[in-house]
């Protein structure tokens, strides 16, 4: 019943199962500072992967495969991560004085009172997140549930690799703990900032806002990149696989600029503004101090200033891999321009040294 998302781990891949690739990401760590060892990126076929939901486990386990093929990467051990909206979490308080192996009998004893399904079809996991600002006799204790088969076809994709899971994150996690990377990028620092990150992937755009350094709202939306590549396809009557080379490569008629990526410019920078519009809308808060741009989709040209000058907020594209190191073995140019869609990837990473 109980998962590893809580649980110290060393030596992991971080794997990113998104809807159109599988992203490999392997870090070292000497004193304070991280080193990419290596990394890769594998497209998957259409359709493996739908609204982050694993369809074709044969298929993403092929291309985990050769994912780590392409990175020589030798770790045999990685760590995933589910969606935030296939999770429910639930921060209780329990009694300061009791070991982890007491709590995890407390809190299996008691979980039907958190978790709106039949316990024998979810995974259950927590981790204590400090003492209770209520009550300085209790310690606050995030606990995070899923349904089993979100977990287990992970793992058997994982399997078909030759991998073992070690660790199952939530996407939200894994993002919260890549963002300690770009803080120190930020031009106010404090403790107090509130920062909004929008992931816009393939086919999902993800908002987190972490306030203090913790998630404090998560929202997903159906809305990404490859509405760009069908329409490419659709006008200049490509195939999709042309019309996603063309976006990143370039070599399109003379109207493309005009006629197509500025709509869709425009297209993403309504869906960060109704997004924040959502989060203020359902919290305390009523301003951010930075959007941070992730995702694939934020590599596009002149979308930061569309966005700061849409927001009214410092606008910046999320690059973890800033202040690292990167062996010899890993081609520098092709991490720096994956950079922004390797958050979650990296933030799994980073589960080695937790």
């Amino acid at each position: 019943m109980f998962g590893s998302f809580g649980k110290k781990s060393s030596g992991v891949l971080g794997l990113d199962i998104s809807s159109s690739s599988v992203k490999l990401l392997e870090l070292s760590k000497q004193g304070d500072r991280f080193r990419v060892e290596s990394y890769a990126v594998e497209p998957l076929p259409a359709n493996a992967v739908v609204e982050k939901n694993i369809t074709d486990v044969e298929a993403v386990g092929d291309a985990i495969k050769r994912v780590v093929s392409k990175s020589r990467s030798g770790v045999k051990q990685v760590a995933v991560a589910v969606s935030g909206s296939a999770v429910i979490t639930k921060v209780i308080q329990m009694d300061g004085g009791i070991n982890e192996f007491e709590m995890e009998d407390q809190i299996a004893l008691e979980a039907d009172q958190y978790i709106p399904y039949p316990l024998d079809e979810v995974a259950i996991d927590f981790e204590v997140q400090g003492p209770s600002e209520a009550n300085p006799d209790k310690v606050d204790v995030l606990i995070a549930a899923c349904r089993k088969e979100n977990v287990d076809v992970r793992q058997d994709a994982l399997d078909i690799a030759g991998l073992t899971t070690k660790v199952v994150d939530v996407e939200a996690y894994a993002l919260e703990r890549a963002y300690q990377l770009i803080e120190s990028q930020l031009n106010s620092h404090g403790d107090d900032l509130v920062v909004a990150i929008m992931d816009v992937g393939a086919t999902m755009a993800t908002l987190s806002v972490i306030a203090e350094g913790k998630t404090v709202y998560t929202r997903e939306q159906v809305f990404g990149g490859k509405q760009l590549t069908e329409e490419i396809q659709r006008r200049y009557g490509l195939s999709l696989e042309e019309a996603g080379l063309a976006k990143k490569q370039g070599g399109l008629p003379d109207d493309y600029e005009a006629e197509v990526l500025n709509p869709f410019r425009e297209a993403v920078v309504q869906q960060v503004a109704r997004a924040m519009q959502f989060f203020f809308g359902a919290s305390q808060y009523n301003s951010v101090d930075y959007v941070v741009l992730a995702g694939g989709t934020s590599a596009i040209p002149g979308l930061v200033d569309m966005v700061e000058e849409k927001t009214g907020t410092p606008t910046l594209v999320a690059n973890p891999f800033a202040d690292m190191a990167v062996s010899s073995r890993v081609n520098a140019s092709a991490l720096s321009n994956d950079a922004p869609s390797l958050m979650i990837a990296c933030g799994l990473a980073m589960r080695s040294f937790d």
